[in-house]
């Protein structure tokens, strides 16, 4: 990393709220006396189909949608730079590296006169641009607009010396390419983490936490052995009430003196439950799906299929919406331990096994009801699991925090370090 240790030169006001101060020796322009717009239209039969992404300029990806007007694409040719037009794509943008097509929706520009394009790759990448960018748009909703080039081009930018754009690039290139490789390191701990906890709880929850003991063929495949005090009973025999569909209801102003209402967005895709975004349900509509400590609510549906969460009173009074399903568990059976199970890579292979058969990503009450689980004997046994992962997973738990911190505090550097530089108030 640079030195932290700056030297101090005279700054000035640029003009540009945006920008606000910039060095007394750089001058301010705009966009339209950088760049001409390229506006031919090709056919992704004779250019490659390339996406405009918030990576940059890629071949297409598998999940961009498709049309058959192969002809009704823009020109982009090896060094132009692209950005999405669009309000909901912020950020999508970046330099071509090939000649290609991409969507008319985006907004091809080819240098002009003496600039370095990396420098003004950097800058256009900033959040603060990305907001003036679509301070300039049109449209009919406020979070969905377009900006065209009749207005992007009059947005004002800072001109470095086109010696010190090219200085400002490499330094950017380099420092950023460092802070890249440790977060690419941190994430790829951070998922280590993860496996080794699941590793941890189907362990736990098909061997047991007692050592060596004898083993039986649980007689599911997908589960394998598990020791002879274990039976293997599907989800439907330890309910003491059938699986329950919730409220299919719209949600209220979230008010503390009525029950929240959980829907399936507010499940993480780890079993948490988010905080931010929380509605009500009137009592009225919520007395038939009052949740109780230790229910179970599975995902049916969604982006967070499959996914589970334990309800505890802690929470506080909730109510759950129709695409999620209610297990609530007779007391032959410890609702953390059958959760934590949940969690296993056994019941992921389940999970999966159920998509593969239906081609569709849901999975309906009948489907759950059917959920092979294995059981230890006895209650304290299966207590005594619950106990032993709560506390392994909480160290771990403790230890991938620390990780998504300094991930945090990594992208809010870098953000930091690039608006810095591009404008000038960082020296290099």
């Amino acid at each position: 990393m640079e030195s932290m240790v700056q030297i101090m030169r005279k700054m000035k006001d640029s003009g540009i709220e945006w920008i606000g101060e910039i060095p007394e020796g750089w001058e301010v322009g705009q966009i339209g006396q950088l760049y001409s717009e390229r506006r031919t239209k090709v056919s992704d039969k004779d250019y490659p189909p390339l996406s405009v992404t918030m990576k940059g300029i890629l071949p297409q990806l598998s999940t961009a949608a498709k049309t058959d007007a192969h002809d009704d694409r823009k020109l982009v040719c090896k060094g132009d730079f692209a950005i999405n037009s669009r309000s909901d794509r912020r950020g999508s943008c970046g330099i071509s590296e090939q000649d290609g097509s991409i969507s008319l929706i985006n907004i091809v520009l080819q240098p002009r006169g003496e600039m370095n394009p990396g420098y003004y790759n950097w800058l256009f990448h900033t959040s603060m641009f990305a907001d003036e960018f679509y301070k300039w748009g049109h449209g009919i909703v406020d979070d969905l607009w377009t900006t065209g080039w009749s207005d992007m081009k009059k947005i004002g930018v800072p001109v470095p010396s086109k010696c010190e754009q090219k200085q400002l690039a490499e330094h950017l290139n380099f420092e950023c390419s460092n802070i890249d490789t440790i977060l690419s390191k941190t994430r790829s701990s951070i998922e280590e983490y993860k496996k080794l906890k699941q590793a941890v709880i189907t362990q736990a929850v098909t061997k047991g936490v007692r050592g060596e003991r004898k083993m039986k063929d649980s007689g599911v495949e997908c589960i394998g052995k598990i020791p002879t005090t274990y039976s293997i009973c599907k989800l439907k025999y330890l309910l003491k009430n059938p699986l329950k569909y919730g409220a299919n209801e719209s949600g209220i102003p979230y008010s503390d003196s009525l029950p929240r209402y959980i829907r399936i967005t507010d499940i993480t895709p780890d079993g948490n439950l988010k905080y931010t975004g929380k509605l009500s349900l009137s009592e009225e509509s919520a007395k038939d799906y009052i949740l109780e400590d230790g229910d179970i609510l599975f995902a049916r549906s969604g982006a967070t299929v499959g996914k589970t969460f334990i309800y505890y009173q802690s929470y506080g009074r909730s109510a759950y919406a129709g695409y999620l399903i209610k297990a609530s568990l007779n007391n032959k059976v410890s609702p953390k331990f059958v959760y934590y199970y949940t969690c296993s890579s056994l019941y992921e292979i389940w999970k999966n096994s159920i998509f593969i058969q239906s081609t569709i990503q849901n999975i309906g009450a009948d489907r759950y009801a059917n959920l092979p689980v294995p059981v230890p004997k006895t209650l304290q046994e299966q207590e005594e699991i619950a106990d032993y992962l709560d506390a392994k997973c909480a160290e771990i738990d403790k230890l991938i925090a620390k990780k998504e911190q300094l991930v945090k505090e990594l992208e809010c550097y870098k953000k930091s370090l690039i608006y810095e530089v591009v404008t000038g108030k960082r020296e290099v």
